[in-house]
C-alpha cells in the first residue's frame, strides 16, 4: 500500500481478554483523522472507551481536540521516527532519513505498521475480520544486521524485512526490534551507526539504577549479538495468560495534556502533576513516583524525557502511571543542560532547584522532598559500581558517565543557603563513583 488510504477500522483489546474486537472507523477529513465508533461496538455491554477525554464513548464522528489532526490516543498507537524509516525502506526501498516521512499518510502508517504494537490497539482496513500483522523468526544477530540495513538505506530480503518489520509500529528514534522468549516479551534496542558511546550500556545503568532507588521501571537486560550489546526491556503492556496474550491499554503523557508533537515544548511536569490530582487513582503515590522520575532524570542526565517518554494506563475508568522506561543518559558538550518537558512555568533547567521550586505541586513538603533527592544519591553511590560490573562497561566508559551525565555539578551549583547538605553529598557521592571508576 503505497497510495494514502481515506479510511481504516481501529481494533481493540478490551481488558482480560485475549482477541480484539472492532470498535470503530478512521476516517480522513481534509487534513485531519476523525474517528467515530462503530454502533456494535456501542451496544457491547463491556465496551470502554479508548480513552474518555477524548474519545468518549458516543455516536457520531467525534471532534478533535484543537489543532490536533488526529486523536492523540490513536497517534500514541502510530509508529515514531524509527518506526517510520522502516516502513519507508519497507514500501519505498529508501533511507528513510533521505525522504520526508510525509511520503506516506499518517493513516499509511497505521495500517501498513506491525501489529504488536505498544497499547491496546491495532489497525485493519477490514471492519470483520482481524488479520495480524505478524513477525517472522530471527535471531538478534540477523535484527542487528537488518536494524544497520535500514540506518543505511539498504533494502532487506523479505524474511529479514518481515522480522524487522514487526517492531515498525514502537516508538522512539533508536533502532529496534519486538522478541518474544520463554514466555515474556521484550523491546530490543540495539546501538546505532552513529553512537560514539555506548548509549545502551548507559540507558542500562541508569534503569537500574532506577530500579534500585525504589521507582518503579520495566525490568532490563543486557544481551549481545554480533559483538554488540543490545538492551531488552521487558514489556508491562502485555499480560500472558492460559487463553493467550492480554493487552493494556496505554495514553502518552503528551496525549493526557491533549497536545501533539508540534506542542510537545510545552509539555511540563507542573501540568502532569496537576492532571494527577484530579484523574489518577492512588494520587499520593503517583505524584511522588513521577517526582522521584524527575529528580533521577536530572540526576543521571537523561534530558530525552519528552511527553511520549511519560505514559499512562487506562482500564476505561482510571488512569494510573506505567512503569518508567527509556532512562538514557544523553550527551552533553558543556554542563549547562534542559529537559526536554518543562519543569514549572516555562523553567526547564535541568537543576535540582527547579524541582525543589515546583514541589508543592506534588502535594510534597520541603523535608520530603531532600529525603527523595539524598536517599537516590546515596542508593547510586552504594549501588554504583556493582552496576557498572553487571553493565560491563570498561574504566574510560564509567569515567565519562560519572563525570558528565550522572551528577553533572550543573545540577546542584545554585542550591542556595539551607539547601547545602545536598549538595556537600552529592560531591562526596560524585567523588565516591570517579574513584570506583
Amino acid at each position: 500500500m503505497t497510495s494514502k488510504p481515506r479510511s481504516g477500522y481501529v481494533w481493540i483489546w478490551l481488558p482480560g481478554q485475549p482477541e480484539p474486537v472492532v470498535a470503530g472507523q478512521l476516517a480522513a477529513r481534509n487534513e485531519t483523522l476523525v474517528f467515530n465508533y462503530g454502533k456494535s461496538y456501542l451496544a457491547r455491554g463491556d465496551a470502554i472507551s479508548i480513552y474518555a477525554p477524548e474519545l468518549p464513548l458516543q455516536s457520531g464522528a467525534i471532534p478533535l481536540f484543537n489543532s490536533l489532526v488526529m486523536p492523540g490516543c490513536i497517534r500514541d498507537a502510530s509508529p515514531d521516527a524509527w518506526g517510520r524509516r522502516v516502513l519507508i525502506n519497507r514500501l519505498l526501498g529508501k533511507k528513510g532519513r533521505d525522504i520526508e516521512t510525509e511520503a506516506l499518510s499518517e493513516l499509511t502508517y497505521l495500517l501498513e505498521s506491525g501489529s504488536d504494537r505498544i497499547g491496546a490497539l491495532d489497525f485493519q482496513e477490514s471492519s470483520s475480520e482481524y488479520v495480524p500483522r505478524s513477525p517472522g523468526n530471527a535471531t538478534l544477530e540477523e535484527l542487528l544486521t537488518s536494524a544497520e540495513k535500514v540506518e543505511n538505506g539498504i533494502p532487506l530480503t523479505p524474511d529479514l524485512d518481515d522480522a524487522l518489520f514487526h517492531a515498525s509500529s514502537i516508538g522512539g528514534a533508536r533502532p529496534k526490534a519486538l522478541i518474544e522468549s520463554e514466555g515474556r516479551k521484550y523491546i530490543a534496542k540495539f546501538s546505532s551507526n552513529n553512537d560514539v558511546r555506548s548509549i545502551v550500556k548507559a540507558e542500562f545503568v541508569a534503569m537500574r539504577l532506577a530500579g534500585l532507588c525504589g521507582i518503579e521501571v520495566a525490568p532490563v537486560e543486557l544481551a549481545y549479538a554480533s559483538g554488540k550489546e543490545v538492551l531488552l526491556t521487558e514489556r508491562f503492556d502485555r499480560v500472558k495468560t492460559e487463553a493467550g496474550w492480554q493487552r493494556r491499554a496505554i495514553v502518552s503523557a503528551l496525549t493526557l495534556l491533549r497536545l501533539d508533537e508540534m506542542m510537545a515544548r510545552y509539555a511540563s511536569y507542573e501540568d502532569f502533576a496537576v492532571l494527577i490530582r484530579h484523574h489518577f487513582s492512588d494520587t499520593a503515590t503517583s505524584l511522588e513516583e513521577l517526582f522521584s522520575r524527575l529528580v533521577f532524570n536530572i540526576l543521571c542526565g537523561n534530558t530525552d524525557d519528552h511527553a511520549r517518554n511519560h505514559a499512562a494506563f487506562w482500564d476505561g475508568v482510571s488512569l494510573a502511571l506505567t512503569p518508567a522506561y527509556d532512562l538514557c543518559p544523553q550527551g552533553r558538550t558543556g554542563n549547562i543542560a534542559s529537559q526536554a518537558m518543562r519543569i514549572w512555568g516555562e523553567q526547564r533547567q535541568s537543576r535540582i532547584s527547579s524541582c525543589l521550586r515546583v514541589a508543592d505541586q506534588f502535594l510534597l513538603s520541603p523535608s520530603q522532598v531532600r529525603e527523595i533527592v539524598e536517599r537516590q544519591l546515596m542508593t547510586i553511590a552504594e549501588h554504583w559500581e556493582e552496576v557498572c560490573i553487571d553493565a560491563e562497561l570498561t574504566s574510560v566508559d564509567r569515567a565519562l558517565l560519572a563525570g558528565r551525565q550522572f551528577l553533572n555539578p550543573y545540577v546542584f551549583e545554585d542550591l542556595k543557603a539551607g539547601e547545602t547538605s545536598i549538595k556537600s553529598l552529592a560531591v562526596e557521592v560524585k567523588a565516591s563513583l570517579t574513584g570506583a571508576s
